[in-house]
């Protein structure tokens, strides 16, 4: 007898690969991280095959996990056109959104509030990465929208927005300021040390991280200041004579060719929201 694999393990696998990590994987496919980690050793048993390599909570993929990822895109994709065709037109999915941090956590709620209750049936892929990466995706086909930032001229701009320095003002006082910023590539963080370093101001990079909601707690805890939009804090940007000016930044949509249907409103409704902020 052939072995079915589920689908529900196939998205589990692909949405692990395709975020990095259990965690990040776990808040896409809205299981908690022990169940993905049941699912995938699920996959394995069907398989009887290893489809990761574990060194502690890192993951990389093995030779047949390699090999099944490329298929499992393509069963998925046939899965939900066949859906997709059966049900008549009835929009049941997937979406499948991409946005910076900045915008998933003031607005990602929200957004897909409005489109399920246009969509109930709608499935909803949301990945939340760097714009850079969200662009590859989106030009590989793996993504139908990818909201970020970009050069204040870009053609894609829907939005625009200044950027300012956040964190406690007593730290302006130190001959070396402490930046807290993302890893990079980050636009924000190469603007602030370009600002910083034109205007012949000494700084260290005290807070380096890859997630925004630790960059806002170093911000908090007056471990760095740091360099982003309003988006990124409600409360108002430090403003002083000691911190240089810093430049605009643009938000940008870019979508798909051919978007129709639910998918076309979903980029309409995002395109709405990022305008009135």
């Amino acid at each position: 007898m052939p072995v079915n694999l589920p689908t529900n393990l196939l998205r589990s696998f692909v949405a692990i690969v395709d975020t990095g990590s259990m965690l990040n994987a776990s808040e896409q496919v809205f299981v908690t991280q022990s169940a993905l980690s049941l699912q995938i050793k699920r996959l394995e048993e069907l398989l009887q095959k290893s489809l990761f390599h574990r060194d502690g909570r890192r993951l990389s993929l093995t030779a047949a996990g390699d090999l099944l990822l490329d298929y499992a895109r393509k069963v998925l994709a046939l899965h939900d056109e066949a859906v997709s065709a059966v049900t008549e037109g009835r929009f049941t999915g997937p979406a499948r959104v991409g946005m910076v941090q900045d915008f998933a956590e003031t607005m990602l709620s929200g957004l897909l509030a409005q489109f399920a209750d246009l969509h109930p049936d709608a499935q909803i892929f949301a990945r939340v990465a760097g714009t850079a990466e969200l662009l590859e995706l989106l030009e590989r086909r793996e993504l139908d929208i990818a909201l970020g930032f970009a050069a204040i001229n870009d053609p894609n701009a829907v939005n625009r927005a200044p950027m300012g320095w956040f964190g406690k003002a007593e730290l302006l006082r130190r001959d070396i300021i402490p930046l807290a910023v993302l890893e990079p590539p980050c636009r924000f963080r190469e603007a602030a040390i370009r600002a910083l370093e034109d205007s012949g101001r000494s700084y260290r990079i005290a807070v380096e991280t890859p997630n925004l909601t630790t960059l806002r707690a170093a911000v908090d805890a007056g471990l760095g200041i740091t360099c982003r939009t309003q988006i990124f804090l409600k409360e108002n940007p430090l403003e002083s004579p000691l911190l240089p000016p810093l430049p605009q930044v643009a938000c940008i949509l870019r979508v798909a060719p051919n978007l129709e249907g639910a998918t076309k409103q979903l980029a309409e409704l995002t395109s709405k929201t990022v305008t009135s902020l």
